[in-house]
């Protein structure tokens, strides 16, 4: 998640320690480094919208899989705004984090319009969550709404539903 291995603010030699530090490096792309009082407000604001402002002085590196996949995402919403990739999301995350992560991932998108692209092998759950499922395996063996997804050869079979 951090590739600058130089200083990253005057007087600072270390990758940001503090989840705060963490998503404001989402609000500017060109020195991602130096950030405005309205950069600033903006990464809290995305922390606030996620639930964890609670969480800004903490040190990145103590906070739980969880806590750290929030942080990463206001760090994503402060650079994208109304849209997020994900690739697999949920991976090392426990089961708790994981059923967290895909309701405030649902109400971003249901509540405040942010458009969600995942990549994610958890099918089982997503087909419950998403809007669209768009199932590749060399090509395209489904593209439609989630439902429908559950009643097509490809769906029940990898879903491990079986013949219906």
């Amino acid at each position: 998640f951090w590739s600058r291995p130089a200083a990253v603010r005057p007087n600072q030699t270390q990758p940001p320690n503090r989840a705060e530090e963490t998503s404001q490096t989402g609000t500017n792309q060109s020195a991602p480094w130096i950030c405005s009082g309205q950069e600033k407000e903006m990464a809290e604001r995305a922390m606030e919208r996620l639930g964890i402002l609670d969480l800004k002085g903490r040190c990145f590196r103590e906070l739980s899989g969880g806590q750290q996949q929030r942080v990463l995402i206001a760090r994503a919403l402060c650079a994208a705004g109304k849209m997020l990739i994900l690739d697999e999301p949920v991976t090392g995350l426990d089961p708790q984090a994981i059923q967290d992560f895909y309701g405030f991932i649902k109400r971003l998108n249901r509540e405040e319009g942010v458009a969600i692209i995942m990549v994610t092998h958890d099918v089982a759950n997503m087909v419950g969550q998403a809007d669209k499922i768009l199932h590749l395996q060399q090509k395209v063996l489904f593209y439609g709404k989630a439902q429908d997804y559950k009643k097509t050869r490809a769906g029940r079979e990898f879903l491990g539903v079986g013949e219906v």
